[in-house]
């Protein structure tokens, strides 16, 4: 497993390169002179040349990337022009927010999923419920399924508040009670995504010989499908969640939006509003855990448990 994660985190350090520039250049174009930004519309030519001068935005593009690669694997992604500050002293307080986030709408997403796809009591009931829950978290994009959320549990019903952050110190009830809301919307996608997914492998799996000699055996249908069936099929789903997690920023990024977190989703929003490049560009690098999380699969795949089946005959 060591090689294997080791190899994909050599082929992923050019897949981060590429991103960064086409970032780099992409970004250095739309969002204008970053000099004339900083000195604001009463600036005048002359003022502007000499900031340019003095940053090295008057240098090539290229020139200015490859110092900027350089300074990045010592870690130093640049500074924010407006407020001064270290790119990595902005982004830091953002991510364990973000990441926070992500992990509950993943666990919410997966657990609920696995479970009531694997329920063998009221099946009748459950299915179609799941099924259409699914069909919801696939066709209503995030921002509406955030808003709806809103509007009934917030604004009709008043259970939950309807955006804002609260951090642990202020207390754990406080603090689920604004994630509630976020990670539904968030994990509504890939609950669907994950448990259709599953469904699928789970009923492939249980059609296979084991399976009916273990059945044959006398176990109960709800220890054949946590105990035999659950191991086996699992693993359609781990792929899955290791090549979601490049759309995973996507839909933190709107889900931080519509409920006002201070994550890094809100902070790539208002870099871009605010034309800070340096921001944006730094984060590149946060695609390195997707390629490692698509080697994760291979190293966890189970192995099938086959059951010896004795013919006797006389």
């Amino acid at each position: 497993m060591s090689t294997l994660l080791m190899r994909r985190l050599l082929l992923g350090i050019p897949n981060v390169i590429a991103i960064s520039f086409l970032l780099f250049f992409s970004v250095s174009g739309l969002l204008g002179n970053p000099a004339a930004l900083m000195l604001g519309l009463d600036a005048t030519p002359e003022s502007i040349a000499e900031l340019e001068h003095q940053f090295g935005f008057d240098r090539p593009l290229y020139v200015q990337y490859f110092h900027w690669i350089v300074n990045a694997l010592h870690g130093d992604f640049g500074r924010s022009y407006s407020t001064g500050q270290a790119v990595t002293e902005v982004l830091l307080p953002r991510m364990l927010p973000s990441l926070e986030l992500a992990f509950m709408g993943l666990f919410v997403a997966t657990t609920c999923a696995l479970l009531l796809s694997s329920i063998t009591v009221g099946r009748r009931v459950i299915r179609p419920a799941v099924t259409t829950l699914s069909i919801i978290g696939i066709t209503v994009p995030n921002f509406m399924l955030g808003i709806t959320l809103t509007y009934i549990f917030a604004v009709t019903l008043g259970w939950l508040p309807a955006s804002g952050w609260s951090a642990w110190s202020s207390g754990v009830g406080q603090h689920l009670l604004h994630i509630i809301l976020p990670v539904m919307t968030l994990a509504a996608y890939y609950f669907a995504s994950f448990g259709l997914l599953y469904r699928a492998e789970y009923r492939a799996i249980s059609r296979r010989l084991y399976i009916q000699v273990v059945r044959a055996k006398g176990l109960s249908e709800s220890a054949v499908s946590f105990k035999h069936i659950l191991p086996n099929s699992i693993l359609p789903v781990i792929t899955e969640l290791g090549s979601n997690l490049g759309t995973l920023a996507a839909g933190s990024l709107v889900t931080e939006t519509v409920f006002s977190i201070p994550g890094v989703g809100t902070l790539f929003t208002s870099a871009l509003l605010s034309r800070l490049p340096a921001v944006v560009i730094a984060l590149a690098p946060s695609t390195m855990p997707n390629v490692v999380a698509s080697s994760v699969p291979v190293a966890l795949a189970p192995v099938p448990k086959v059951a010896v089946v004795a013919i006797v005959t006389v």
